[in-house]
């Protein structure tokens, strides 16, 4: 899942909002990366379940990560991050469906000590525990879907997404997440989160020499390319909180953190929170069921009530309404 920097170089706008992946590449370095800021998307998808602080951190971060990843597609499809894994947090799920609509979900124990009255974000790897993750990448057409599997040991999300590029992209890769509550007097708290991402991609050219092999593990390992260390550095000095301030648009961070380096950006990406669940759709798969199965879902009164994992919205079917 290679990041490219396609699109058109844009006029600064220092005034820019929230719910958006923007591209951009730093000149001296030309490196490529892409910044995410997430407001109403976010607290829009999270206000929508009963989860405790440290859930709501985890799945903050990876609808962050999924729309930076998801944003960077060639072509248009769906980009699909999910865990599975044997800590509180069990199974986790996020996707992004060009040209910018995202959804999300998380599936732990509430009774696991592990979260129990926990505020904060907590142990991020005592929360996911062991097992995998899969980045899929689902186009549209007779492409063939792509799908690249991490496995996991009781680490954060980010060191699983890294470890993903340095291992299946073989590119040197930096990525920040941040999520918090931010208070604003008389609305309350609200979620946001944000994210940058920073690679540098391979040179184009043909087979490698031994010589240039080894080269390139160095490169990989971040260690010997003066320019990648150095932005690299640069980008590790951005703040959770510059990553969230709504005050702070994403080409002002940008230009704080590269000024000496140069930096130019590109179109952004509009996000939006889209559930693509209907009554339709769901009636549909219900009667896919045979008719005993149906009967042991339907509640005393003779209805089948489903709820969409996504967005909670609860779906009752009558007797008459289905087989």
């Amino acid at each position: 899942m290679t990041m490219t920097s396609s699109g058109t170089e844009r006029t600064p706008n220092r005034d820019m909002g929230d719910d958006l992946v923007l591209p951009f590449r730093t000149v001296k370095s030309d490196l490529i990366g892409r910044i995410v800021r997430l407001g109403p998307l976010v607290d829009g998808v999270l206000k929508q379940h009963a989860y405790p602080d440290p859930v709501s951190h985890l799945l903050g971060e990876a609808l962050a990560l999924t729309g930076m990843l998801g944003s960077a597609l060639k072509t248009e499809g769906k980009f699909i991050l999910q865990t599975k894994t044997d800590g509180p947090v069990g199974f986790l799920v996020c996707d992004y469906v060009s040209p910018g609509h995202m959804r999300g979900y998380a599936s732990f124990k509430p009774d696991d000590a592990r979260l129990s009255g926990k505020v904060g974000r907590a142990d991020q790897g005592a929360l996911i525990g062991s097992g995998h993750v899969a980045m899929t990448i689902d186009p549209t057409g007779d492409t063939n879907t792509y799908q690249g599997i991490v496995a996991v040991e009781r680490e954060p999300l980010v060191a699983v997404a890294e470890t993903y590029f340095r291992q299946s992209e073989q590119l040197p890769t930096f990525i920040r997440l941040a999520v918090a509550q931010h208070y604003e007097r008389g609305l309350g708290a609200h979620w946001r989160a944000g994210g940058i991402l920073l690679q540098k991609l391979p040179k184009a050219g043909g087979q490698q020499t031994q010589a240039e092999g080894e080269e390139h593990d160095a490169l990989l390992a971040g260690e010997d390319d003066e320019h990648w260390s150095r932005a690299r550095h640069l980008a590790s000095t951005v703040e959770d909180h510059e990553l969230l301030d709504p005050t702070l648009s994403p080409e002002r961070l940008l230009y704080r953190l590269f000024h000496e380096e140069g930096v130019r950006v590109f179109d952004p990406t509009q996000l939006t929170a889209t559930c693509r669940c209907s009554r339709e759709r769901i009636q549909l798969y219900l009667e896919s069921f045979g008719a005993e199965e149906v009967a042991s879902l339907r509640e005393a009164d003779g209805v089948v009530t489903v709820t969409c994992e996504f967005c909670s919205t609860k779906y009752r079917f009558e007797e008459g309404d289905l087989p």
